[in-house]
């Protein structure tokens, strides 16, 4: 199993930045590199708790797809989606959001394990971690730039 722990500062009020990250079409702007589209479940506007959400995109030159669910929503503080079907063993997200005076601190948690058992577990170590880290910086950097405007 791998884990990203991210923070990102923004000087933002935390409603507005709880928002902005389950805002499906942010998202979809935010992911433009990988052209990922949500195609089933919520496709646009803000997904809510109980609602699932599936992603074509490309990722490491294939077409995939992910289907997730929101199973926790505390607004504005946290919520948590759970992948459903696709292509990873297991895929948890953790968004949390703290307020600090002017700024929001909005944490991501990435919990992630691969398929083919030991194979796996050294494509996470030597890439997938990686790669993953760096989509959600690109992801976040979308979602301050949006909270501070």
């Amino acid at each position: 199993m791998s884990t990203i722990h991210l923070e990102t500062l923004i000087q933002a009020d935390s409603h507005k930045v709880f928002d902005l990250a389950r805002d499906i079409d942010l998202h979809q702007k935010s992911t433009f590199q990988t052209g990922e589209k949500a195609i089933a479940g919520r496709t646009s506007g803000l997904i809510e708790f109980g609602e699932t959400v599936t992603w074509k995109a490309k990722h490491l030159g294939f077409y995939q797809t992910h289907t997730s669910k929101i199973t926790d929503m505390q607004k504005p503080f946290k919520f948590t989606d759970v992948m459903l079907k696709g292509r990873f063993k297991s895929f948890k997200h953790q968004h949390i959001f703290k307020q600090n005076g002017k700024f929001t601190v909005m944490t991501d948690i990435l919990e992630f394990e691969s398929p083919f058992g030991i194979f796996g577990q050294l494509f996470n170590y030597y890439f997938l971690k990686n790669y993953m880290t760096k989509f959600l910086i690109e992801r976040n950097k979308v979602i301050k730039l949006a909270a501070e405007q």
